[in-house]
């Protein structure tokens, strides 16, 4: 992708609360002095969510990315001041837990933190009441506490970046209100305001839950729902009373309690003094979603208080209110003195809106981005625009993530309010969305339906993730007993359809898996340039190979079938992959497009999988006359298909790939005639146990932008012989001997232990890296993990142990793959 050179870069950005204000400082310090931030209201608070923000800084969470987001919040707000006064107040953390589920979660949260290298610590009630005396430690399991999360003073820290940037060149202009953005020839050209046209070459909109008006105006969709969510402050309380002038002679002048996390009822607390004594702030996720208009949303001086703040609504706060008097005794004697029902920004899935959109160049997104995470996004948005590239992978966060269907308003509306309601639940990593369901259903769907399938949903599809058809086959089974939480979203039917699959044949849906269509005259050179794998090879044939960026870091995996010499099909990860290569297709000569919803896909697995398929077809479905890698185009009975001889579960068998009218057809077709052979249908679950026993990498878990092919064990699929392509200059003298670190396999030592995912793996007592993948590998008998480890820790032998809810369970870095590793199974 070209870029304008940096003394040549005119950057308007529209809106100067934190995250704009954060990336005009990220941007000058890179050498981009040409900024322009645009705002509507008064500097330096100009009535946004950053204006009325709480300013709670808590770094551990699910996500890798969105910690390290955080953690840079910490360590840049820390290093600034204004006139004396700091931008981070670092109060620590506190959650604590008042249920067994939480208590547990909090266990699971400590892990989270190791992985991810934040310092935590488990507690018990008494240590939590010595960090937070009003605390009813009666109530308490324990507490998680984390002593470097705190406070971030946001408008504070916005004044102090603007005098950076503007030291640095850029220019902070007030009271202007945007009214369009300027393009041509699908690029952005300049920012319309009331008070005068600015060009521009880029244009950055962190406007926060104005971003859908703002995205309108240059026909950028930006899927966001703004939310009130209420806050209240208590009148000063004499239990917070400042330190005892007549003891010390002086007055305590900052907070000092932990921000305080009550998330069994949906509640934080904060410290706040003032000239009238300590007060509590208490915010509240626990009523009602209350979605905000942004289109309707008042101008500052057209606002009772501010944009972004609300009237109370005294009625909504009252449980909370009762709540909080539970954990904090001392506060039935206090009452809330003022609150506002401040708004903000929510997406389909909780994660920040990023990048640059491809319909408009130069014009990018920086929405949904909370106090907590601002200094990170704003580095990383900051990277992606000077370089190219930003060093934090941002899958989870990147604006091509949402399908089609997940961008109509009615979903963003359901599942924006949805993502309130779970800020603060418990949520398990294969926790499905609960609305809208069902949205996207493949062609077998009613088949499924009948067999008992117990779907999860990922992307809008409907998966199956085993079938209760199956269930008998799981009698008699002997499987280790598991923990509620790993219990949840799983059955032993799961072991039953693995075992069923390495002994007889099954089905597997692979329809949601992304299918794009590449053609033309220059397709095939298209590919190359862009894969890391030589594609030049005759139709017919099936290539795993990588998109990789610039620095050499996997973008994605795909595997490309040569259909015709103008004609490739790509099996891709998610929209990004389109995205990615529609960037970077030739204007003339290639036309690339998404086939997924008008086509289907059954995988055919297992040892009898060719005395099923045979019989279907005049073509020679012999091993010699149809090899491993290898595509064709053929009829199985009445249906046309697209036949790939590919394996994700480590067994003989193919894709079978027909258009979606013919799908219900294919099905039948395939289980009629599997009958004699004992076929099954099997889900997702026994899929995951069965490729993490033959080694496959997902990408997106196991590999991302922030790992290069041979730290991640597929440098097979890089041929830098093949020419020039996209990252090979970027790994040159790169080799999987000379890597700091391996993506590696484990085998946990006790038969009967299981892992999920994320937890810290420890070394010699410290931990060294993190679980990516796990599963229970039934045909093995005991449990997979795959994590990323030091290249001195990944030496098969070493002993490691994978902490699991404070559980130090022992494993085994193993050679892999665990399961065939002659790909014999595969090849016959």
């Amino acid at each position: 992708m070209s870029r304008t050179p940096a003394h040549r870069s005119r950057v308007v950005v529209i809106g100067a609360g934190i995250v704009g204000a954060s990336l005009a400082d990220e941007l000058t310090a890179r050498g981009w002095t040409e900024v322009t931030v645009l705002e509507q209201g008064p500097l330096p608070a100009p009535g946004g969510s950053t204006s009325h923000a709480p300013g709670l800084v808590f770094r551990t969470g699910p996500s890798k990315t969105m910690t390290e987001f955080a953690a840079y919040t910490v360590e840049k707000f820390g290093s600034l001041d204004v006139d004396g006064q700091p931008c981070f107040h670092a109060v620590g953390g506190l959650e604590v837990a008042t249920t067994e589920a939480r208590w547990a979660d909090l266990h699971r949260k400590a892990g989270l933190a190791a992985s991810w290298g934040v310092h935590g610590e488990l507690l018990t009630p008494q240590r939590c009441k010595e960090l937070w005396p009003m605390l009813d430690e009666t109530r308490l399991y324990g507490g998680f506490h984390t002593p470097g999360d705190g406070l971030a003073r946001a408008v504070l820290a916005c004044r102090a970046q603007i005098a950076r940037a503007e030291s640095r060149g850029a220019r902070f202009l007030e009271r202007h209100t945007v009214t369009g953005i300027e393009q041509a020839d699908g690029r952005v050209t300049g920012v319309v305001t009331d008070r005068g046209t600015f060009p521009a070459d880029h244009v950055v909109s962190a406007a926060g839950f104005w971003g859908p008006v703002i995205g309108a105006m240059a026909g950028v969709d930006v899927p966001l729902l703004p939310l009130a969510h209420q806050y209240a402050t208590t009148e000063p309380l004499p239990g917070l009373a400042r330190v005892d002038e007549a003891r010390t002679g002086e007055a305590r002048t900052e907070e000092s309690l932990p921000i305080l996390r009550f998330q069994d009822r949906d509640l934080y607390f904060r410290e706040h003094l003032d000239a009238a004594g300590t007060r509590l702030g208490i915010g509240s996720y626990a009523h009602r979603p209350m979605p905000v208009d942004p289109f309707t949303v008042p101008a500052y001086d057209d606002a009772p208080t501010m944009p972004s703040s609300l009237p109370f609504t005294p009625d909504d706060f009252a449980p909370s209110w009762q709540d909080s008097v539970g954990l904090l005794p001392a506060l039935a004697d206090s009452r809330v003195a003022e609150g506002f029902n401040g708004v903000f920004s929510f997406t389909p899935d909780g994660m920040p809106v990023l990048g640059e959109s491809r319909e408009l160049r130069g014009f990018w997104l920086a929405e949904a981005v909370w106090v907590t995470h601002s200094a990170g996004v704003a580095r990383a948005v900051a990277e992606w625009m000077t370089d190219g590239r930003p060093a934090t992978d941002l899958h989870e966060c990147d604006l091509y993530r949402f399908e089609d269907a997940q961008r109509s308003p009615a979903y963003i509306a359901d599942r924006g309010a949805q993502s309130f309601v779970e800020v603060y639940d418990v949520i398990h990593p294969l926790q499905p969305v609960e609305q809208p369901r069902p949205l996207r259903t493949s062609p077998f769907y009613p088949r499924q339906q009948e067999l008992g399938a117990y779907f999860l949903e990922g992307g809008g599809w409907e998966r199956p993730h085993w079938y209760e058809a199956n269930a008998p086959l799981a009698e008699g089974l002997e499987l280790p007993a598991r923990d509620a939480w790993s219990a949840r979203y799983w059955s032993p039917i799961a072991a039953a359809e693995a075992k069923a699959t390495r002994e007889r044949v099954a089905l597997y849906d692979m329809t949601p898996l992304r299918r794009l269509e590449v053609t033309g005259p220059g397709a095939l050179a298209f590919l190359q340039r862009m894969t890391s794998n030589n594609l030049a090879k005759k139709p017919g044939a099936v290539t795993y190979t990588l998109l990789l960026d610039e620095a050499g870091g996997i973008r994605s995996d795909l595997t490309v079938a040569r259909l015709a010499p103008d004609r490739f099909q790509v099996g891709a990860n998610s929209g990004a992959d389109l995205d990615w290569l529609l960037r970077h297709a030739p204007d003339e000569g290639v036309q690339v497009r998404d086939i997924t919803s008008g086509t289907c896909c059954i995988g055919v697995w297992g040892p009898l999988a060719r005395a099923l398929v045979q019989p279907l077809t005049r073509d020679d479905f012999s091993h010699r006359a149809f090899g491993y890698f290898r595509a064709r185009h053929t009829h199985l009975g009445h249906v046309p298909v697209t036949a790939m001889r590919l394996s994700y579960v480590g067994e003989l068998g193919w894709e079978l790939y027909t258009t979606a009218d013919l799908g219900l057809r294919l099905w039948d077709t395939l289980w009629a005639a599997g009958q004699q052979h004992g076929v099954i249908a099997a889900g997702r679950s026994a899929f995951n146990s069965l490729r993490l026993e033959k080694g496959y990498r997902a990408w997106g878990h196991d590999m991302t932008t922030e790992h290069n092919p041979y730290e991640a064990g597929v440098g097979f699929a890089v041929r830098p012989d093949k020419g020039d392509f996209l990252g090979r200059d970027a790994l040159a003298g790169v080799s999987e001997d000379t890597v700091p670190r391996r993506l590696s396999c484990l085998t946990l030592d006790d038969p009967a232990a299981v892992v999920l995912g994320k937890e810290p793996v420890h070394a010699d007592g410290a931990p060294v890296g993190y679980v990516t993948s796990a599963a229970y590998g039934y045909t093995l008998g005991r449990g997979i993990a795959y994590a990323w480890l030091p290249a001195a820790v990944s030496v098969p032998g070493t002993a490691v142990h994978i902490e699991y809810f404070g559980e130090k369970i022992p494993a085994t870095v193993a050679h892999e793959p665990l399961f065939d590793p002659q790909m014999e199974r595969i090849r016959r």
